[in-house]
């Protein structure tokens, strides 16, 4: 088994300092939780132990060896592997030739020996526990839960003796997070020392040996899990944060803003009737697959629905395609950030501005000029921790990327806002920021329809949730004191029509 010994890590952006004296020692065998705030400097750890970035100044130091990377390759030799939030498979090739790729084996005559590599598939399987996968099964046929599992054992492929795992429960149903925790648990029995990078603290006690925080690119302190308690770790990230209110909002049901009629989309749902009123924040509840996401592509005009209607502002919408709507004042916020939220080689600056164009410069004429007061304000009022607004968006980390997912419809000054995952993969002051945000707009006018996986969030963020399952809209709840468990329960439940328009 082998340690991971770090001494005045430092990594400077100029006069960014993303990381500074970061000096730890993480034991052998063990499960490490590395926590932070978005920005706190987690994502250039990360990259410098990848090899993807070098220090600025200080040691790495594996086993007994002192290392120092330029590639990811010396990184992955020198017995690191890592495996990022955003799955980085090749969808239309096997499991196997995904593992191997770059390192298939190959006869004597230069052709792919497949029946070997079918065979290394498979021991690495048996190796982990096994997984009820078959090696020759398309990448893009699996669950997201399996393809999790597929990087993990891509990475442990190179042999590695420490292993990061980035965010790896971000996009998971709960029975698949058991099933990539079983994994976990093997890896560390095996003797691999893993740091696993998570926004969910209500994981920590159920797969870490230790918690460690960074906050602003300093290392704060490093406890036994048994001594982390949820206001430790707040303090640790954090420092004093105050509690979240949500406010106490009047809803007047009037004229809705929006009326969705008896919309169906197969095989997603079928029957879907709710109202949304002005100003109000209203959440969509359901298991994966339910048809939450699909539902807010439907309403957003990204897919041709099969039947029903939609009135925005009382007038039936004849042709509701992604421009139409947009030109109707709703926004959407994907929950996939890396493909249908941003355009990653683009700048900060230019994403913030994608959405918003026909409100920057209604004559067409796009200038830096005219687009920096938006950019500003977005930056300001969401918190975006960024360096230089004209350097690419994929070089922050993924929870600022997620803030100018918002940031950018922002700029359209939507009346209506689709929210797909809007606190997907960011800490709890983040999370609160986005929150306040969308508690500004619903003051102003701006209604709402919230989505996500986290139900906690839910009873957190929304005025009223509605629950989908089976293809329809089965209970409604009035957010007063809500317990997240009668929602939990709703959406497990046999389904009970209810009426979700008065």
């Amino acid at each position: 088994m082998t340690e991971l010994s770090l001494k005045d890590l430092t990594k400077h952006y100029g006069s960014v300092k993303a990381l500074e004296g970061f000096t730890h020692v993480f034991e052998a065998g063990q499960v490490h939780a590395l926590i932070g705030k978005n920005g706190s400097g987690k994502s250039t750890f990360v990259k410098m132990m990848s090899g993807a970035i070098q220090p600025t100044n200080g040691t790495i130091q594996v086993g007994e060896s002192d290392v120092r990377f330029t590639t990811p390759r010396q990184a992955q030799d020198a017995g690191i592997a890592t495996v990022y939030q955003e799955l980085s498979l090749v969808p239309e090739l096997s499991v196997a030739e995904n593992i191997f790729l770059g390192r298939l084996p190959r006869k004597r005559s230069g052709l792919i020996d497949w029946r070997k590599l079918h065979r290394l598939t498979e021991e690495l399987f048996e190796e982990i526990g096994g997984l009820e996968i078959s090696p020759s099964a398309r990448i893009a046929e699996l669950s997201v839960g399996q393809q999790q599992m597929i990087e993990i054992v891509k990475a442990m492929s190179f042999r590695p003796q420490v292993l990061q795992l980035d965010e790896p429960t971000s996009a998971l149903a709960q029975a698949e997070v058991q099933s990539l925790f079983a994994l976990v648990r093997r890896l560390r029995a095996l003797g691999v020392t893993i740091i696993y990078i998570t926004h969910r603290l209500a994981e920590l006690g159920m797969i870490a040996d230790t918690v460690t925080a960074i906050r602003d690119g300093h290392f704060v302190g490093s406890v036994l899990i048994d001594e982390a308690s949820p206001p430790i770790i707040l303090d640790m990230m954090f420092g004093d944060l105050p509690p979240l209110e949500r406010p106490k909002t009047q809803i007047e049901r009037g004229e809705p803003v929006l009326s969705v009629s008896h919309l169906a989309l197969a095989p997603f749902f079928d029957d879907v009737t709710f109202d949304l009123y002005p100003g109000e924040v209203l959440g969509i509840a359901g298991m994966l697959g339910s048809g939450r996401t699909e539902l807010l592509h439907a309403i957003f005009g990204a897919r041709k629905f099969d039947g029903g209607t939609l009135r925005v502002h009382g007038e039936i919408v004849t042709t509701p395609d992604i421009q139409t709507m947009k030109s109707l004042g709703i926004g959407y916020t994907s929950e996939d950030r890396k493909h249908s939220g941003l355009v990653q080689l683009l700048s900060s600056h230019a994403n913030l501005c994608l959405a918003g164009q026909a409100k920057i410069a209604p004559s067409g004429w796009v200038t830096k000029s005219r687009e920096r007061p938006f950019v500003e304000t977005q930056i300001a009022g969401l918190h975006i921790k960024v360096g230089d607004p004209n350097l690419p968006v994929a070089s922050l980390s993924g929870g600022n990327q997620q803030k100018i997912v918002v940031g950018n419809w922002m700029n359209n000054a939507p009346d209506i806002l689709l929210l797909d995952e809007p606190a997907r993969g960011v800490d709890v002051q983040a999370k609160r920021q986005i929150y306040e945000l969308i508690w500004e707009k619903a003051r102003a006018g701006v209604s709402s329809i919230v989505v996500s996986t986290e139900l906690e969030d839910l009873t957190e963020c929304c005025d009223r949730i509605l629950v989908l399952r089976d293809g329809k809209i089965t209970e409604a709840f009035m957010n007063d004191a809500l317990d997240p468990k009668d929602i939990y329960a709703a959406c497990m439940a046999a389904p009970q029509i209810v009426e979700t328009t008065a």
